[in-house]
């Protein structure tokens, strides 16, 4: 049964979250119309442009993911729900079983082991305890003009440029330093090393959206509360056998 009194109990804290494009921002946005571009550019109705909270998520968990195992932890291999906690399908066996005799891989609601990531970020079983926001620009609409950027399909095996197969992607305003901004919400169930960990992830994300090695969607964050993390919470990233 559902008590709404307690859903409204349930204290959620947030992040709020400021990305400065440093270049220019490529998110296609599929079938969208309304443009010349082959790859028009993803805005909300109003018109603004936006960072995906979908895509945000899926590169901060990677980059999570890779923090974690840095740190010794045993991470599971997302996004494959069969290689993902609880099944971890291929797991080495000498690695599952620092699953079952470590409690930092339980979760009071659930008799199954998930590694550290999956407690923040969900999996097929788990419910995620982060919700991500839409990061949406502030600049209004009317003061951003259509970029097209032309490009052309290459032949891999020859390394020459297709026939006949320009196309034309849709970016923001280069070097404007537009801002996008947004929260991530922290449910009342989180681990205490959540918000550790995504400080710590958030600063190996240096681009977003299409093109990066074309130098598109290079960004940088706007400094955070250095009070957000107390120094007890940095330490609970560390495996118990290295504080």
């Amino acid at each position: 049964m559902i008590h709404l009194q307690q859903l409204l109990s349930n204290s959620v804290e947030s992040i709020s979250l400021t990305a400065v494009i440093d270049t220019a921002l490529c998110v296609g946005a599929g079938g969208s119309s309304g443009s010349l571009a082959d790859k028009p550019i993803v805005r909300t109705a109003e018109g603004k442009l936006l960072i995906p909270a979908s895509q945000l998520k899926g590169r901060l968990r990677h980059e999570c993911e890779k923090l974690a195992r840095g740190l010794g932890w045993y991470i599971c291999q997302s996004p494959n729900p069969q290689t993902m906690c609880p099944q971890r399908a291929g797991f080495p066996e000498e690695e599952e079983r620092h699953f079952d005799r470590n409690d930092d891989y339980r979760v009071p609601e659930d008799e199954r082991y998930h590694c550290l990531i999956c407690q923040m970020f969900g999996n097929p079983t788990l419910p995620s305890r982060v919700i991500f926001d839409d990061l949406i620009c502030e600049e209004d609409p009317e003061n951003l003009p259509e970029v097209l950027r032309p490009g052309v399909t290459i032949n891999r095996r020859r390394g020459t440029a297709e026939e006949k197969k320009l196309y034309f992607l849709e970016t923001s305003p280069a070097n404007a330093q537009l801002k996008f901004k947004g929260e991530i919400h922290l449910r009342q169930n989180c681990p205490d090393y959540t918000k550790a960990m995504i400080l710590a992830g958030l600063h190996h994300i240096k681009a977003l959206g299409g093109s990066k090695s074309a130098g598109l969607g290079w960004l940088h964050w706007e400094k955070f509360n250095q009070d957000l993390v107390a120094e007890i919470d940095w330490q609970l990233l560390l495996p118990k056998g290295k504080k």
